[in-house]
Protein backbone atom coordinates (compact mmCIF):
# COMPACT_ATOMS: atom_id res chain seq x y z
CA UNK A 1 0.00 0.00 0.00
CA UNK A 2 1.24 2.99 -0.91
CA UNK A 3 -0.10 6.26 0.87
CA UNK A 4 0.52 9.74 -0.91
CA UNK A 5 0.44 12.69 2.12
CA UNK A 6 2.98 15.40 3.63
CA UNK A 7 3.00 13.29 6.53
CA UNK A 8 4.54 10.28 4.56
CA UNK A 9 6.85 11.28 1.78
CA UNK A 10 8.79 8.89 0.58
CA UNK A 11 12.56 9.58 -1.00
CA UNK A 12 13.12 9.51 -4.04
CA UNK A 13 14.49 5.85 -4.31
CA UNK A 14 11.68 4.58 -2.50
CA UNK A 15 9.18 6.52 -4.58
CA UNK A 16 10.97 4.53 -7.24
CA UNK A 17 11.44 0.88 -6.01
CA UNK A 18 7.57 1.05 -4.96
CA UNK A 19 6.81 2.45 -8.65
CA UNK A 20 8.88 -0.86 -9.65
CA UNK A 21 6.77 -2.80 -7.63
CA UNK A 22 3.00 -2.87 -8.55
CA UNK A 23 0.17 -4.29 -5.97
CA UNK A 24 -0.76 -5.88 -9.21
CA UNK A 25 -0.38 -6.73 -13.10
CA UNK A 26 -2.61 -7.90 -16.06
CA UNK A 27 -3.24 -8.15 -19.61
CA UNK A 28 -6.38 -6.98 -21.18
CA UNK A 29 -7.12 -6.85 -24.88
CA UNK A 30 -8.54 -3.84 -27.43
CA UNK A 31 -11.73 -4.94 -28.47
CA UNK A 32 -13.12 -1.92 -30.40
CA UNK A 33 -11.87 1.12 -31.69
CA UNK A 34 -13.81 4.15 -32.46
CA UNK A 35 -12.73 7.31 -33.93
CA UNK A 36 -14.04 10.56 -33.70
CA UNK A 37 -13.09 14.10 -34.70
CA UNK A 38 -11.23 15.08 -31.76
CA UNK A 39 -11.34 11.99 -29.68
CA UNK A 40 -11.16 7.95 -29.96
CA UNK A 41 -12.95 5.31 -27.64
CA UNK A 42 -11.70 1.88 -26.69
CA UNK A 43 -13.17 -1.66 -25.27
CA UNK A 44 -10.65 -3.67 -23.49
CA UNK A 45 -11.55 -7.12 -21.84
CA UNK A 46 -8.77 -9.73 -20.09
CA UNK A 47 -7.55 -10.78 -16.80
CA UNK A 48 -5.98 -8.57 -13.79
CA UNK A 49 -4.65 -9.96 -10.89
CA UNK A 50 -7.03 -10.01 -7.57
CA UNK A 51 -10.01 -8.44 -10.07
CA UNK A 52 -10.76 -11.18 -12.45
CA UNK A 53 -12.21 -10.73 -16.09
CA UNK A 54 -12.13 -7.29 -16.41
CA UNK A 55 -14.15 -5.26 -18.91
CA UNK A 56 -13.80 -1.75 -19.18
CA UNK A 57 -13.89 0.99 -21.90
CA UNK A 58 -12.08 4.54 -22.21
CA UNK A 59 -12.84 7.29 -24.47
CA UNK A 60 -9.18 9.91 -24.77
CA UNK A 61 -10.07 12.92 -26.14
CA UNK A 62 -6.92 14.74 -27.25
CA UNK A 63 -5.48 18.35 -26.21
CA UNK A 64 -3.17 19.65 -28.92
CA UNK A 65 -2.92 19.46 -32.15
CA UNK A 66 -0.54 16.42 -32.50
CA UNK A 67 -3.28 14.53 -30.70
CA UNK A 68 -0.41 12.86 -28.38
CA UNK A 69 -1.81 13.78 -25.27
CA UNK A 70 -5.48 14.23 -23.85
CA UNK A 71 -7.56 13.27 -20.69
CA UNK A 72 -8.83 10.06 -19.97
CA UNK A 73 -12.19 8.62 -19.05
CA UNK A 74 -14.07 5.29 -18.77
CA UNK A 75 -15.72 2.88 -16.82
CA UNK A 76 -14.80 -0.66 -16.04
CA UNK A 77 -16.56 -3.72 -14.93
CA UNK A 78 -14.67 -7.12 -13.54
CA UNK A 79 -16.51 -10.26 -12.47
CA UNK A 80 -14.63 -11.98 -10.22
CA UNK A 81 -13.71 -16.12 -9.85
CA UNK A 82 -16.75 -15.80 -6.91
CA UNK A 83 -19.54 -14.25 -9.29
CA UNK A 84 -18.95 -11.06 -7.30
CA UNK A 85 -18.76 -7.75 -9.69
CA UNK A 86 -17.11 -4.79 -8.93
CA UNK A 87 -17.50 -1.49 -10.67
CA UNK A 88 -15.73 1.64 -11.13
CA UNK A 89 -15.30 4.72 -13.07
CA UNK A 90 -11.90 5.82 -14.54
CA UNK A 91 -10.58 9.18 -14.92
CA UNK A 92 -6.61 10.60 -15.82
CA UNK A 93 -4.09 11.26 -18.31
CA UNK A 94 -2.97 9.49 -21.52
CA UNK A 95 0.19 10.17 -23.92
CA UNK A 96 1.00 8.39 -27.61
CA UNK A 97 3.98 7.94 -29.09
CA UNK A 98 2.92 6.48 -32.32
CA UNK A 99 0.82 3.10 -32.42
CA UNK A 100 1.85 3.36 -28.40
CA UNK A 101 -0.27 5.28 -25.62
CA UNK A 102 0.16 5.25 -21.97
CA UNK A 103 -2.94 5.97 -19.87
CA UNK A 104 -2.43 7.01 -15.77
CA UNK A 105 -5.73 6.91 -14.19
CA UNK A 106 -7.23 6.56 -10.55
CA UNK A 107 -10.38 4.39 -9.97
CA UNK A 108 -12.77 4.40 -7.04
CA UNK A 109 -14.22 0.85 -6.62
CA UNK A 110 -17.80 0.38 -5.59
CA UNK A 111 -15.96 -1.85 -2.82
CA UNK A 112 -14.29 1.15 -1.56
CA UNK A 113 -10.57 0.78 -2.78
CA UNK A 114 -8.93 3.74 -4.75
CA UNK A 115 -6.44 2.18 -6.91
CA UNK A 116 -3.31 4.59 -9.38
CA UNK A 117 -3.42 2.92 -12.66
CA UNK A 118 -1.41 2.59 -15.18
CA UNK A 119 -1.87 0.96 -18.77
CA UNK A 120 0.78 0.63 -21.52
CA UNK A 121 -1.38 0.03 -24.49
CA UNK A 122 -0.11 -1.21 -27.79
CA UNK A 123 -2.73 0.12 -30.60
CA UNK A 124 -1.20 -2.57 -33.78
CA UNK A 125 -1.17 -5.44 -31.89
CA UNK A 126 -4.17 -4.74 -29.07
CA UNK A 127 -2.19 -5.79 -26.46
CA UNK A 128 -2.84 -3.81 -22.91
CA UNK A 129 0.05 -4.36 -20.45
CA UNK A 130 -1.73 -3.25 -16.92
CA UNK A 131 -0.24 -2.39 -13.62
CA UNK A 132 -1.97 -1.05 -10.23
CA UNK A 133 -0.96 0.58 -6.99
CA UNK A 134 -3.49 0.56 -3.95
CA UNK A 135 -3.81 4.00 -2.63
CA UNK A 136 -6.55 3.54 -0.12
CA UNK A 137 -8.02 0.58 1.45
CA UNK A 138 -11.91 0.28 2.40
Amino acid sequence: LIIFSPENQLTKDEDLNAMENPDGTGTLTITRMTIDSDKVSFDFEGKVEGYGTVFATHTLTYIGVDRSRGRLQGEARTFLDDGGLISTPHKGTFIRDGSNATSYFTDATNHGVVNFVIWDIDIITKAVSVRYWEVKSP
